[in-house]
C-alpha cells in the first residue's frame, strides 16, 4: 500500500497530475478545493473513492482511492477539531483507521496548529488504542517550536502516540530525531532558505512491522506547484 500526503497550496485540479504519476493507493491533500470544483483533465486518473471535509469551499482536506480502498468518515468524528477526521478505511487486504490531518484552526483560542492534534489523540484515544491506524497529512507542528507551558506541544503528542506504539515513519525509516530532520517538507513562501518538517504519517505497529520505503519529495521538483513537498510512503501489504 503506497500512502502519500501533500499539501497542493490549494488548485488541486490543476496540480493533480504532478502527484498520481507516484501511483497512490491514497492520497490526503490539504487545501483541496470542495469535490464539487474538482474538474480534472481528461488525461488525468480518476479517483475511485473520494472523501472531503471543510467549510471553505476553495480549501478543504481530501482524501482520495486509487485503489480498491474505501472511505467512510465516522459518525464519532468531532467537528470541533477542524479537519482531523477519522476515516474507516475498508475493502483492501487490511481495514484500519486513518486520521486524515491538516492542523489549522484559527477559531481554536487555545491554538491552532499541534493544539488540535493533541486534542483529537485524547478524545479518540479508545479508537486509537483498538485499532489499527494511520494518522497523516500536516500537522503544522514541530519540536522546535515546542512550548513547555503549553498543554499538548509537538513532543507531548509524539509521546502519546508512543506510548500506544504508533510513531513516525520518517523518523524510524531515516533514524531520525523529532526536531532534528534532514528532510524538510515545507519550505515557507517557497523559500529554499526557510526550511521545515511539518508533515508526518504517524503509523501502529502493524504498520510499521511491514514498512517498506519513505520519500520526501525535492525542492527543485514540487516549488513551482506548492510550498510543501509530498511524503511519500510504502507498506507491504
Amino acid at each position: 500500500m503506497k500512502i502519500i500526503t501533500w499539501n497542493c497550496n490549494m488548485a488541486f485540479r490543476k496540480k493533480a497530475a504532478f502527484i498520481l504519476i507516484h501511483q497512490p493507493d491514497i492520497l490526503v491533500i490539504p487545501e483541496c478545493e470542495n469535490i464539487e470544483r474538482l474538474k480534472f483533465s481528461e488525461d488525468t486518473l480518476i479517483p475511485t473513492d473520494v472523501l472531503w471535509y471543510g467549510t471553505n469551499q476553495n480549501k478543504g482536506l481530501g482524501v482520495f482511492s486509487y485503489s480498491h480502498y474505501r472511505f467512510e468518515l465516522m459518525d464519532c468524528h468531532n467537528p470541533n477539531f477542524k479537519n482531523i477526521l477519522p476515516i474507516a478505511v475498508t475493502n483492501g487486504k487490511i481495514d484500519f483507521i486513518l486520521f486524515a490531518v491538516w492542523a489549522n484552526n484559527p477559531q481554536d483560542k487555545d491554538g491552532q496548529y499541534v493544539t488540535q492534534v493533541w486534542k483529537a489523540i485524547n478524545y479518540y484515544e479508545k479508537l486509537l488504542s483498538e485499532n489499527k491506524t494511520i494518522l497523516i497529512g500536516d500537522f503544522n507542528s514541530n519540536t522546535i517550536w515546542d512550548k513547555p507551558k503549553r498543554e499538548g506541544n509537538h513532543s507531548t503528542v509524539v509521546n502519546k502516540l508512543a506510548e500506544k506504539n504508533i510513531v513516525s515513519v520518517y523518523h524510524k525509516f531515516f533514524n531520525q530525531e523529532h526536531g532534528k530532520e534532514i528532510h524538510p517538507t515545507l519550505f515557507l513562501y517557497r523559500h529554499e532558505n526557510k526550511p521545515y518538517h511539518l508533515d508526518y504519517c504517524f503509523a501502529s505497529q502493524e504498520f510499521t512491522e511491514v514498512l517498506e520505503s519513505v520519500e520526501v519529495g525535492t525542492y527543485n521538483d514540487w516549488k513551482m506547484h506548492s510550498d510543501h513537498k509530498p511524503l511519500i510512503v510504502n507498506f507491504a501489504i
